[in-house]
């Protein structure tokens, strides 16, 4: 188990971090000041020159090995770096979500009709796509209790259902939805649901209304959508009917590498505020770095990130070996490490830094808000938790006595 990064992911990252320094986090206060002005789920037209930019120094859909060449494992380093401005960056190299993952399941299970239609319109960075499994009626960590119905009429599926939590709806360039509903609620379990595709034009679809997260609204949205008698066409179908729940565990693999790689990424950027504050704020006639309980918050910080990133890149480093099926185990672990390690940094960081850590005057209170949202997205600790535990629970020990 050798997690050095290869020459090539070196070279990479070099170019990620020079991308960031010279441009993204120059980009950010150009970014805000936009959506001030011109309203929260605006456009920044910065980004369309960082994606441009981006393409043009080779950081491009990286996160699709077959287009990239990058193996899981070396792909999570540029992720944790994209994590140092997680508004921003992701976008910019083209690797955000909701849209990596709904790449990679258009890349996997796509006809060719839909991935000319929507595949590459995507992997070009001219449109965008949301996920809607999430309802507000159920407890959607359970996906078997998804209540939306795509029910067959002729050469159609017709779609009746409400969705919440569905990023990405805000922003007007989201044009097309992967749906997950019940198509048969008379099979078995895992075989009721299947996936369909949803132009945003579709009649009977609306768009409720735009969730803020601890009071932020992101520029994509975290939207509330109803599905009242939708008509799409039977060649809509990803994969096969009552493929649902196998698509939606191909999809949240490599999904949750990306999402802990980018935590471990805001981590260190709180960090390293952190530790900058503690060298130059004086209190009690010392700097705060001299305080003991001001080293114990970063060595104690320090400790938490590696363990994490190591457990994320073993993680990786299995998916990329025997598969997401054989690594199952530690993609839920990493759900719950990553997200609880990057809140409990955040929080530091903010303590270190009093009433200005939760201000707009450093990025924070935002990185706070975000972390503690990814332990519920993608499944709630408590899910993960069980998963591990019952794995925990039926594996052979060499002694017990």
């Amino acid at each position: 188990m050798d997690f050095a990064l290869s020459p090539r992911a070196e070279e990479t990252c070099a170019r990620m971090w020079d991308f960031m320094r010279e441009e993204v986090f120059p980009s950010e206060t150009e970014h805000a000041a936009y959506l001030r002005e011109h309203g929260e789920h605006a456009y920044p037209p910065v980004l369309e020159r960082l994606k441009e930019s981006a393409r043009g120094r080779g950081l491009w859909n990286l996160f699709l090995p077959h287009l990239s060449g990058m193996s899981n494992l070396e792909y999570a380093a540029v992720a944790e770096i994209s994590g140092w401005s997680p508004v921003i960056a992701p976008e910019a190299i083209n690797c955000q979500a909701p849209d990596s993952g709904n790449m990679e399941t258009l890349d996997l299970f796509g006809t060719d009709e839909q991935k000319k239609r929507w595949l590459e319109p995507l992997l070009a960075g001219e449109i965008r796509s949301a996920f809607a499994m999430t309802e507000p009626d159920v407890a959607s960590s359970d996906a078997t209790n998804i209540t939306t119905r795509i029910s067959r009429d002729g050469d159609d599926y017709v779609i009746n259902g409400r969705k919440w939590w569905i990023s990405g709806v805000a922003d007007e360039r989201c044009e097309i939805f992967i749906v997950m509903g019940k198509t048969d609620p008379d099979a078995p379990a895992h075989r009721q649901q299947s996936m369909i595709l949803v132009p945003r034009d579709t009649p009977g679809l609306s768009i409720e209304r735009h969730l803020p997260i601890f009071g932020y609204q992101d520029q994509h949205g975290h939207s509330e959508l109803v599905f009242h008698d939708v008509r799409v066409p039977a060649t809509n179908l990803l994969a096969g009917e009552g493929d649902g729940f196998m698509v939606a565990q191909a999809r949240l693999g490599p999904g949750r590498i990306h999402h802990a790689m980018r935590a471990i990424g805001m981590a260190e950027r709180a960090l390293g505020l952190m530790v900058d504050r503690a060298k130059s704020r004086v209190a009690f006639g010392r700097h705060l770095s001299e305080q003991g309980v001001v080293q114990e918050l970063i060595a104690q910080s320090r400790i938490e990130l590696d363990q994490a990133r190591l457990l994320v890149y073993k993680t990786a480093w299995l998916i990329d070996t025997v598969g997401a099926k054989g690594a199952r185990t530690e993609i839920a672990a990493i759900k719950v490490a990553a997200p609880a390690m990057a809140t409990a940094v955040v929080d530091r960081a903010i303590e270190v830094f009093g009433a200005a850590g939760v201000s707009d005057d450093t990025p924070l209170a935002y990185f706070y808000a975000w972390a503690r949202v990814l332990r519920i997205v993608d499944g709630p600790d408590a899910v993960h938790r069980r998963s591990i535990a019952r794995e925990e629970l039926r594996r052979e020990r060499p002694y017990v006595g």
